[in-house]
């Protein structure tokens, strides 16, 4: 049986502002009503498979159990990575584990291993290249998937296909860095390159084995970081010492560039790795004058734009060729042929220590929401959601007071030794340095408004005594 893979790390930085450190491009409803990580999974149904192992940053493992819990997905594991390290070890991590539940089995499973953030527009041609690569990976074959180009893209890398194995798989006869525009022309009209899709599939032991034959120190380090690392409620935690002593590597550089067993399989599936707001524009449906539009937007005499309105009415006239997306906390517009330059802005973000690439004003907790509405020199206003059932860490602030005002629901509020539920209506104050949670015990979601009042008001002032989702 196929063991997914689903490679879920990355900033997505490119699709700036809407993805952020905290909220990549992976956990965003892009294309339909479910995230790219929920479609990614969603697709293999009609293929048979064990439950998916996901590969994700340890920052984003709420995200990634609240996703799949909300699509009703079983996981075969969530691998928490102390650090990004790149595809090899991430694979190399999941082949381990994957081995590993198989302990006391004479199986060697088949890893397919799939990014998070891809998108296919034909399921059943993906399931047929997976069908054409099965018996190849069955066989001690490292499997690549080629996507047949549909012009002459600068932004990945090529694979030249070599002889023929059987239909829509080859030999795989070089790796080709991203090429210059006259380069991938080039490419096209050769007809033998494929676009680099990074997706694969073989055996866990066969790519072990040609990890340790070509990079024995991704292998060793990957090895005793699993062998060192501890369950957490879901989730596996990796050895984070011994994993940052890991080199970070691509599967490309690792082990497929050397390898004698690389072979390709060719795929026409509608495939795109939605790098750049210009192709989430070419993959998306438009209206009657090549518009895709999103949220509260009106357009007139407007072409060819891609515009997205997140919390705002956002009006055109006239324009062409531009994108705009609007969040709570930014907005973008550029030209549609020219925004790969968007990783530029982000790395100025950066650079000035501003916050608007890293979290959105919105952030998701893994007992609901919390929306920054306004922000002083002595004051801090945030309107909070909790979900039924779930419940704050019971904790402390050295710096701050809050006054909680409860705008719908009910809130089970402790302060020091006391309980009191606060209703509708009803507010409460929690006093620096009182130790305190809130819970919401009842069957609708709990929204209040949080005003904090103090001389620090930093996320990192905050002890935790007790916490149900292991943040201690």
């Amino acid at each position: 049986m196929i063991q997914p893979i689903i490679i879920a790390g990355g900033s997505g930085s490119r699709l700036w502002p809407l993805s952020r450190n905290q909220h990549p491009k992976q956990f965003l409803s892009l294309i339909n009503d479910n995230s790219l990580l929920q479609n990614t999974i969603i697709r293999l149904d009609d293929v048979p498979h064990a439950p998916p192992i996901i590969v994700c940053n340890q920052e984003h493992r709420f995200l990634v159990a609240e996703q799949l819990r909300e699509k009703c997905i079983e996981p075969g594991g969530i691998i928490l990575e102390p650090s990004g390290k790149n595809t090899a070890p991430a694979v190399a991590l999941s082949a381990f584990y994957a081995m590993n539940k198989l302990l006391h089995s004479d199986e060697d499973p088949i890893l397919l291993v799939l990014a998070a953030d891809h998108v296919i527009k034909s399921v059943d041609s993906f399931i047929s290249a997976i069908n054409i690569a099965l018996p190849l990976a069955e066989k001690g074959q490292l499997v690549t998937f080629g996507v047949i180009p549909t012009h002459p893209e600068i932004g990945y890398g090529y694979i030249q296909a070599g002889d023929t194995i059987t239909d829509n798989a080859f030999e795989i006869a070089e790796f080709k860095e991203k090429p210059t525009l006259e380069k991938a022309q080039e490419y096209i009209a050769d007809k033998r390159y494929l676009w680099n899709s990074g997706m694969f599939m073989f055996r866990a032991s066969t790519y072990l084995e040609e990890l340790k034959k070509y990079r024995n120190d991704i292998h060793d380090f990957c090895h005793e970081a699993m062998s060192f690392g501890r369950t957490d409620l879901d989730f596996m935690r990796v050895d984070p010492e011994l994993f940052s002593q890991c080199p970070s590597e691509s599967i490309d550089y690792a082990v497929m560039e050397k390898t004698h067993k690389g072979v390709v399989v060719s795929l026409d599936a509608g495939w795109s790795d939605v790098g750049s707001w210009s192709s989430l524009w070419e993959i998306n449906d438009k209206d009657s004058n090549n518009n895709v539009l999103h949220g509260d937007v009106i357009s007139h005499s407007s072409e060819n734009c891609y515009i997205l309105a997140e919390s705002a009415l956002v009006t055109t006239i006239g324009v062409k060729d531009i994108i705009v997306v609007q969040t709570k906390d930014a907005v973008l517009i550029a030209d549609r042929l020219s925004c790969q330059g968007v990783k530029d802005v982000v790395e100025e973000l950066k650079a000035t220590g501003r916050q608007e690439h890293h979290v959105h004003r919105e952030v998701y907790r893994p007992w609901g929401k919390c929306d920054s509405i306004d922000t002083g020199t002595r004051y801090q206003v945030k309107h909070i959601t909790v979900k039924p059932g779930e419940g704050l860490s019971l904790q402390m602030h050295y710096h701050r007071a809050e006054h909680w005002i409860i705008v719908s629901g009910t809130a089970k509020v402790t302060i020091n030794d006391q309980i009191k539920f606060v209703g509708e209506n009803e507010s409460i104050f929690i006093p620096l340095g009182a130790k305190h949670c809130l819970e919401n015990p009842g069957k609708i979601p709990l929204d209040l408004i949080e005003v904090r009042s103090g001389a620090y008001l930093g996320e990192d002032d905050i002890v935790r005594f007790a916490d149900r989702y292991g943040r201690i």
